[in-house]
């Protein structure tokens, strides 16, 4: 039998998985997040996050780690060749062999796709859009926060979704559903209250507020709020532009090109509204048919796929 790991490493956690020959999954671990760019400690304290990961994972299923025939990695942070190179030459000091490293959002591809080619579209606490089309060749854009323009991410969200609603209680802007959502959820009644908002969204425990800004931000959409509507257009047409711009500059095959849709944006909300955004906008943008596939799968099933597919043998 052999056994092989596959790792999806996000910002706020890492997930580790040991498939075996038949793809079947049969352990995982869930571990810190993984992202470089996150820590104080950088590519060490995000390699050494990786290799505890690893271990905890083979010390459950006692399976060595030196008997696991290959690891796939996918890593948020790893956007350019230098990071790539960092990364995999601390965890060859740290005894890691037979491994690659990609960015976390080409195993959405890999999780979601029919094909070995797709383009995946991750929006949740950032946005990054990963091609790899039927040559190969591998392509991504967005991952770079205000630099690339990304809006559309869990975060860009909760701050223009609160933006709304001071602008109408404290500027006497437009009036928006998010407001009265909010003062029903947390029993504010002045407006001063509701500034507390801030405090417990960036606290420790920040994150169930912050999604519940977020469904406020996409049930309004849903109502036709319009404030929020404007926003949820900027967000489709940014996000169509990159999908359009993998769509042009990339060689998927066939007439359609699968666009597969993950992180909690795109698939945990109700947001169909946007989705019919998205997919009218980029359609239109690309000149192409697209088939959007909401990725139900853990997004490390990407990696044994990919492993399946040109490492296994």
């Amino acid at each position: 039998m052999k056994y092989y790991i596959g790792v999806d490493g996000g910002g706020t956690k890492t997930v580790f998985a040991l498939f075996d020959e038949n793809k079947k999954m049969l352990e995982f671990v869930s571990g810190p997040g993984s992202n470089h760019e996150n820590l104080d400690t950088s590519f060490d304290g995000a390699s050494d996050i990786i290799m505890d990961g690893l271990n905890k994972l083979c010390e459950r299923t006692g399976v060595a780690l030196e008997d696991v025939s290959f690891t796939l990695m996918g890593l948020a942070g790893i956007d350019h060749r230098y990071q790539y190179d960092i990364m995999c030459k601390m965890l060859k000091e740290k005894g890691l062999n037979n491994f690659e490293v990609f960015n976390d959002g080409f195993i959405v591809v890999k999780a979601g796709a029919t094909g070995k080619s797709a383009i995946g579209y991750n929006c949740g606490t950032g946005v990054c859009c990963n091609g790899i089309d039927a040559e190969g060749k591998m392509l991504q854009l967005a991952g770079l926060g205000d630099f690339s323009g990304d809006i559309s991410g869990g975060g860009n969200i909760v701050v223009k979704a609160f933006e709304l609603v001071y602008n109408e209680l404290f500027l006497g802007l437009e009036k928006t559903m998010i407001t009265d959502m909010v003062k029903k959820e947390y029993g504010f009644k002045t407006r001063e209250e509701i500034l507390g908002l801030i405090e417990k969204i960036e606290g420790e425990n920040g994150g169930e507020h912050i999604m519940n800004m977020i469904s406020f931000f996409f049930d309004a959409v849903t109502e036709g709020d319009r404030p929020a509507t404007e926003f949820c257009e900027r967000m489709a047409e940014r996000g169509a532009q990159l999908i359009a711009a993998l769509a042009n500059q990339m060689n998927f095959g066939s007439d359609e090109i699968e666009v597969v849709l993950s992180g909690s944006i795109n698939v945990k909300l109700n947001n169909k509204v946007y989705l019919d955004m998205l997919l009218s906008k980029a359609e239109k943008l690309s000149g192409k048919k697209l088939k959007f596939i909401r990725l139900e799968a853990m997004p490390v099933v990407g990696c044994i796929n990919w492993i399946m597919q040109d490492y296994a043998n």
